[in-house]
């Protein structure tokens, strides 16, 4: 396992890297055609941005990779991972270092090449038991969940109705727990526009577009209520030229999390009224939310499968449990289909996001173990799966 972590973090495989991406692809197909099945190159749709002119623009993704075996077994389980990362090939991060015997440092390590590595290992054990024609099982190899799964986001709803329980592989807490329900996330870009004018000679033909942004962008931090678990956050502003100049575009990026829908959306509708003030006496404004993942709440059969994992974990001597987060993953979107998820399957590690994330090497077997035995326990009957049938 070691190893095969090793040769996936040394390949980039950054959102925006398509060779990248190839290349990881290829370097999983000994391993895949080895777990038998039928292997999928799966075509993703080019995600749509908000460019810096404020204009909409398509930018290619990479391939997603599918692997169905025995679809027509009683008992049917989903397992899915992201194999890209947010280092791009102009990151200094690009190699793995051993900074402990039990440590490594490196890009992907958890997120979550060492999920994938898990995954993979899980589904060889199950291969090798007598229980398999009992379990069929879904796999999906994302190239974009970093980016918020724009192109592979409808895979996910579509194997949800295939199946009766989701694994994803994303890293487990740093302590080793899981998550159990996480917010929703929607990301936006506002388009302010303006007249532009000689600040010396014409100051008053023009009509400054980043004075009206500032004044929006205020309204909109003053949506946060934390009490009430909605989190708004500008993350980004770009506009404006020549100090001589009357900036006539400016544009704000910015994200906001809920824990439900309705939360979500009475901000949607408020954003809509900052929208409609802002455009008057020559400036205009356009929302373009650029992407959206639902909540995940952690209801009766989630709670269910929890449960489940957690008995294998005693069996293995862990003493799991879980706890809610305001991250999103692809395991958001199973649930929204109505598939119950569990999507902290993956190692133990941490700093994500960072050129510090790290893996725990002992979380490798740990982790598989843990899948494979829950996996080999369905196939056995001793763990019951279905929508509303608990698991």
């Amino acid at each position: 396992m070691r190893s095969s972590l090793r040769d996936c973090c040394e390949i980039n495989s950054g959102t925006g890297n398509l060779a990248g991406l190839a290349r990881m692809s290829a370097a999983l197909q000994p391993a895949l055609q080895r777990l038998g099945g039928d292997i999928r190159q799966i075509e993703l749709p080019p995600r749509t941005t908000i460019d810096s002119q404020g204009q909409p623009r398509q930018s290619p993704l990479g391939n997603a990779v599918s692997v169905s075996k025995r679809p027509g077994a009683p008992h049917r389980v989903f397992l899915a991972i992201h194999m890209d990362t947010i280092y791009g090939p102009d990151s200094p991060f690009q190699t793995v270092t051993e900074t402990s015997a039990n440590r490594w440092c490196g890009p992907g390590v958890a997120d979550a090449k060492g999920g994938l590595v898990v995954m993979l290992t899980a589904l060889a054990a199950l291969e090798r038991s007598d229980l398999t024609n009992q379990i069929g099982w879904e796999m999906l190899i994302n190239p974009d969940e970093e980016i918020g799964s724009p192109g592979s986001a409808p895979l996910f709803a579509q194997a949800a109705r295939r199946n009766h329980l989701g694994l994803v592989f994303e890293p487990a807490l740093p302590d080793g727990n899981l998550v159990s329900s996480r917010k929703g996330s929607w990301s936006a870009a506002l388009v302010v526009r303006g007249k532009s004018a000689h600040v010396g000679r014409d100051i008053t033909a023009g009509r400054n577009a980043i004075q009206a942004l500032a004044a929006a962008i205020t309204a909109i931090a003053n949506l946060q209520d934390l009490p009430r678990g909605i989190i708004v956050n500008v993350g980004k502003i770009e506009g404006g030229g020549p100090t001589n100049v009357v900036p006539d575009l400016a544009i704000c990026r910015f994200n906001v999390r809920t824990d439900a829908i309705a939360d979500y959306q009475m901000v949607a509708d408020r954003l809509q009224q900052i929208v409609e003030n802002l455009t008057a006496d020559g400036i205009s404004a356009e929302l373009h939310w650029t992407s959206a993942c639902p909540p995940k709440p952690m209801d009766d059969a989630t709670a269910r499968l929890f449960d489940a994992v957690a008995d294998c974990g005693k069996d293995l001597g862990l003493n799991l449990s879980c706890r809610p987060t305001g991250g999103v993953c692809d395991g958001n979107r199973l649930a929204a289909a109505g598939l119950p998820t569990i999507d902290t399957m993956g190692v133990r590690g941490g700093d994500l996001h960072s050129s510090s994330e790290y893996v725990l090497l002992d979380s490798l077997v740990e982790r598989a173990s843990l899948s494979a035995m829950l996996l080999l326990k369905i196939a056995g009957g001793e763990i019951a799966v279905g929508r509303g049938e608990g698991s």
